[in-house]
């Protein structure tokens, strides 16, 4: 009897020590970042390539690598930016196209996100539209333009229409990739649960696609910045304002080419500060929500 006592309280801290190793791999070590770590690990990287940068654009101008007509000393495109801040015109520039951008981009996410669901759920719609989103996505945005102006003009709807169609495919191609992805157990799950349907859906397909999903959603909003950059550089008018694309081919056509810069930089500072701002954070939350990511 007192064997089998024995036996019976070791099983018993057996378990309890099995299920104290599960819960100590289950819990997650919250702890807030140094700002010493912060600066070193996030902060400090990007300001040294973009120190690095400089610096090597500087030697080539004082190398008298090429004409200063072709590359610009780095003083001189700041000059340019004190000139249009003193204007009051830089960021009404900016705003101008990142307005567009980001309204263009949602109205893609829109329409994209039921054509992806369509597209991946009924059969005979992929069978149909699938080639065709494919070869959609594949077909550079700038041919959309001419036609664009053609049939509604010189003005905002233009702009939207061209980013529309270089975004959407994208975005509807990013989710049906992950609902392809989607474990078949999960539906299976889903159905025994009573999650059929617009609730299946929501519920069970939209969570589990979620990392292909944001993957087409970055590449949309990548699509959605160069369409419209393509169609700002293409279609100028002063009906549409001052844009950054705009600014870029105005550069160009005064030989300007402090500005022609100034106009690349910006372009590239909005997409890296877009990445930063808003998709970085989604990733950043799609992982820790999958146990992927260490709470910091």
């Amino acid at each position: 009897m007192a064997s089998t006592e024995t036996k019976a309280a070791g099983k018993a801290d057996d378990l309890a020590g099995l299920e104290a190793g599960l819960d100590a791999l289950d819990a997650v070590q919250v702890r807030r970042t140094p700002v010493r770590e912060v600066l070193l690990k996030k902060i400090l990287p990007p300001l040294t390539a973009v120190a690095l940068v400089l610096v090597v654009w500087q030697a080539l101008v004082t190398a008298k690598v090429t004409d200063e007509g072709s590359l610009p000393a780095p003083s001189a495109v700041w000059d340019s930016v004190s000139d249009m801040w003193l204007q009051g015109t830089l960021l009404e520039v900016v705003w101008t196209s990142v307005s567009r951008g980001l309204l263009g981009f949602l109205l893609a996410l829109a329409i994209g996100t039921p054509l992806g669901l369509l597209v991946a759920r009924v059969k005979f719609i992929r069978a149909a539209i699938g080639p065709i989103l494919s070869g959609l996505q594949s077909l550079p945005s700038v041919a959309w333009v001419p036609p664009a102006v053609i049939w509604l003009g010189l003005n905002n709807s233009m702009m939207y229409t061209v980013i529309l169609l270089g975004a959407v495919p994208s975005i509807a191609n990013g989710l049906v990739s992950g609902v392809d992805q989607v474990s078949p157990l999960y539906l299976r799950a889903g159905r025994t649960l009573g999650a059929t349907g617009l609730k299946g859906t929501w519920h069970i397909v939209m969570p589990a696609a979620l990392p292909g999903y944001l993957a087409g959603l970055k590449q949309g909003w990548a699509f959605s910045w160069r369409s419209l950059m393509a169609a700002e550089i293409i279609a100028s008018s002063p009906d549409l304002g001052l844009g950054l694309g705009q600014l870029l081919e105005n550069g160009r056509n005064n030989s300007d080419m402090p500005g022609v810069f100034l106009a690349i930089l910006l372009i590239l500072i909005v997409g890296i500060a877009i990445d930063l701002l808003i998709f970085s954070p989604l990733e950043r939350w799609v992982l820790r929500s999958r146990g992927l990511l260490v709470k910091n």
